[in-house]
């Protein structure tokens, strides 16, 4: 295994523009570590702002799918797209949010036949309907989204989410991006 972070190099927080080195500093205070996903990212300042950005107004939402529902989409759609930079990113987080130091894995690695209440279990079927094969994608899946008492919002949230992470998951395939060694520990084992 390489140590390489990504093909394309990094930027230091040092090194970075005032306003992105003022907001990822914020996030590594809170994480005890910068994530190498901004590292990689940094290096074209203007698409990592558009990035996060966007990323804060589909994740930092107070209303609707909670917070660890945010990452269970996450984890299934990076999970059914192979990245594996954000399958244990966002698994760490989820093993946080959920409480649950099993939930990430299962639905990363075998989504189907991961123990999900009724509610997990229509979030995640509707992320890997637009993950899989986007172009089957019908109002039969809205249809039994909704059945499953999902709301337009929260849909809308899903499909999104689901679609922005797609986007993030191949960034990292084309930047062979490597995880924080610190990921792998978040939510297994507790923080020193």
């Amino acid at each position: 295994m390489t140590d390489e972070v990504s093909r394309f190099g990094v930027v230091e927080p040092a090194d970075m523009p005032a306003d992105l080195r003022e907001r990822i500093g914020a996030i590594a205070e809170k994480a005890g570590f910068t994530p190498n996903v901004f590292r990689a990212l940094a290096r074209r300042p203007d698409e990592l702002r558009a990035f996060l950005d966007y990323h804060d107004a589909l994740m930092d939402k107070d209303d609707g799918l909670s917070k660890a529902e945010r990452e269970l989409v996450v984890v299934a759609t990076s999970g059914a797209n192979h990245c594996t930079y954000c399958a244990v990113a966002h698994g760490a987080v989820l093993r946080i949010r959920s409480k649950d130091p099993h939930l990430a894995d299962h639905v990363a690695s075998n989504p189907f036949s991961a123990p999900l209440t009724g509610r997990q279990r229509a979030i995640v079927d509707l992320a890997l309907a637009l993950s899989i094969d986007s172009s089957l994608f019908s109002d039969t899946d809205i249809a039994t989204a909704r059945a499953a008492g999902l709301s337009d919002d929260e849909i809308w949230d899903v499909g999104a989410i689901t679609a922005f992470f797609a986007m993030s998951n191949r960034l990292a395939h084309l930047m062979s991006l490597r995880p924080n060694e610190e990921f792998y520990l978040m939510g297994r084992v507790p923080r020193a």
